[in-house]
């Protein structure tokens, strides 16, 4: 009799995607031990396969100052690949791939005009930003707040002795 993985033994649940992966994973290592080179390819297909088809989020995309710095530059104005590759000590191809991810987290737009590229902002990702920054910049303002209120206090019993 075959035995359902632990992984899809939830009733009425679709397993996600990371827990299938994950329970693939366990159960070729626990069944491939003495069969390496199987095992490895497998492994390889199984980071090929989670890693191919992740969607990244504008958190992923502001986590690198590089990215940052090319997010300031283009808040200013359009441009192409090379005019923003010349404000910095590195290959073209890597700001192309700094491109490519801020592309993929939809926080700056591709305009084809002619045989150019130009990049340029999409103010309504950096909203998102500024909504989930919001709620701690509120938790901070309450912070430097009761902050003041207890060196006030303290300089109000200083000056009171």
């Amino acid at each position: 009799m075959h035995q359902v993985p632990l992984y899809l033994r939830e009733a009425n649940e679709k397993p996600n995607k990371q827990t299938l992966l994950t329970g693939i994973l366990n159960f070729l290592k626990k069944n491939l031990q003495k069969r390496k080179v199987v095992f490895i390819f497998a492994t390889i297909q199984l980071h090929k396969l989670n890693t191919g088809k992740m969607r990244r989020d504008v958190f992923q995309a502001i986590a690198d100052p590089t990215r940052r710095a090319i997010i300031a530059l283009i808040a200013l104005q359009a441009m192409t690949p090379n005019a923003i590759a010349d404000n910095f000590n590195s290959t073209r191809q890597a700001v192309s791939k700094h491109l490519r991810i801020l592309t993929e987290c939809e926080l700056v737009k591709q305009e084809y005009q002619g045989r150019e590229i130009y990049y340029s902002l999409k103010i309504e990702k950096m909203k998102e930003i500024d909504n989930w920054l919001e709620q701690y910049r509120k938790i901070w303002e309450n912070r430097f707040n009761q902050l003041d209120n207890v060196l006030s206090t303290i300089k109000g019993q200083k000056n009171g002795q």
